[in-house]
């Protein structure tokens, strides 16, 4: 196995973050213009990030394992978009989002992930499993449930991971793709690899989260875990106490802890998976390319682990850009830069 490909295995972790600044000014795409039918963000008035804090009523519906709360907005027969959260955040990383999208003339939907918010499991007796394929199949679910056929997926962190796989092994469900940090398909084999000092001290939380000191950590502090990565992994990012509670909210799901650590621990090869997700597993090894049209983004400060955008742009062979967001951006891009997700939404609906 190449050094790229053990990389890639594990979010895009490679040198130090002076390097990634410096090389991920790539040129970019020009991308094509959104449907005609759509209002395009550019011609809106700017966005202030925070101007929204709440959503409408939230929604609930049975969707596979689940009952999912979820945020919808927009013309029940516009095209659909689903957003999907990372960890530690939740559906407000989308709240300045949402109703530009929906203004667009888009569906959305902003799912709360399993572990999180108002999403339950249906049966107490179904393992508290977090594989990123699992996490994958639970969008399709959510889309079978709303009867939508097919969707601009977009995502961060564990989003980017669910919707990266759906837009490999599912294209037929998907629209066009927007990932930020790219192609973060990974499988157990890569994730065993011994990575260079550096990037693995950007994994930390994960060796930590691999000890039962760790589980019981986070089970304890999981609000100042959480506001602890946010600090890092966004360094620019001046968040106020209130636009933090809200998203650690979504953290006292009862099977939140279950779920972050058991997903870490699979990444390490340190807890099994479900044995019927095997063959799927397998698919995912192998690194499949992602053929959907898509938008790649990267913040100019993201201080989570993450590659240069060449060591991923061979993975998507369909139209495809890849844009750095200016302006002491980080990890949580949507929240932090609504405007420019929103308008690379737009773009790639164009490609």
């Amino acid at each position: 196995m190449s050094y790229v490909n053990i990389t890639l295995g594990r979010r895009r972790i490679l040198g130090t973050a002076a390097m990634i600044l410096a090389t991920t000014q790539l040129s970019m795409t020009a991308c094509g213009d959104a449907q005609a039918s759509m209002a395009k963000p550019a011609d809106q008035p700017t966005m202030k990030p925070g101007t929204n804090t709440s959503f409408g009523p939230l929604k609930q519906i049975n969707a596979g394992l689940l009952n999912v709360g979820y945020a919808e907005a927009g013309k029940s027969d516009g095209p659909a978009v689903m957003l999907l959260h990372g960890w530690p955040y939740d559906i407000h990383s989308y709240v300045d989002v949402v109703p530009r999208l929906s203004q667009a003339g888009y569906r959305v939907i902003v799912p709360y992930l399993r572990g999180y918010g108002t999403t339950r499991f249906l049966s107490s007796d179904t393992f508290r499993n977090g594989q990123p394929s699992v996490v994958a199949l639970d969008s399709i679910a959510l889309m079978d449930a709303l009867r939508i056929e097919k969707a601009i997926l977009a995502g961060f962190d564990w989003g980017a991971r669910a919707a990266d796989i759906v837009a490999a092994l599912w294209p037929e469900r998907c629209k066009a793709l927007v990932s930020v940090s790219g192609y973060l398909i990974g499988s157990q084999q890569a994730g065993k690899v011994p990575l260079p000092p550096k990037a693995e001290l950007q994994w930390w939380y994960q060796y930590y989260f691999a000890t039962e000191r760790g589980r019981a950590g986070y089970e304890q502090y999981r609000h100042d875990f959480a506001k602890l990565i946010w600090q890092l992994a966004s360094p620019h990012w001046d968040f106020d106490d209130a636009t933090f509670e809200r998203s650690a909210a979504a953290f006292d799901n009862a099977d939140h802890v279950s779920i972050v650590i058991h997903n870490y621990r699979w990444r390490l090869g340190l807890a099994a998976g479900e044995p019927h997700y095997d063959e799927l597993e397998k698919r995912l090894a192998e690194g499949p390319d992602i053929t959907v049209p898509t938008m790649t983004l990267e913040g100019d400060a993201n201080g989570a682990p993450h590659l240069d955008a060449s060591a991923y742009a061979r993975k998507f062979l369909g139209k495809y850009s890849h844009r750095v967001i200016t302006g002491g951006v980080g990890h949580n891009l949507p929240q932090e830069a609504p405007q420019a997700f929103v308008q690379a939404i737009v773009d790639v609906d164009g490609f």
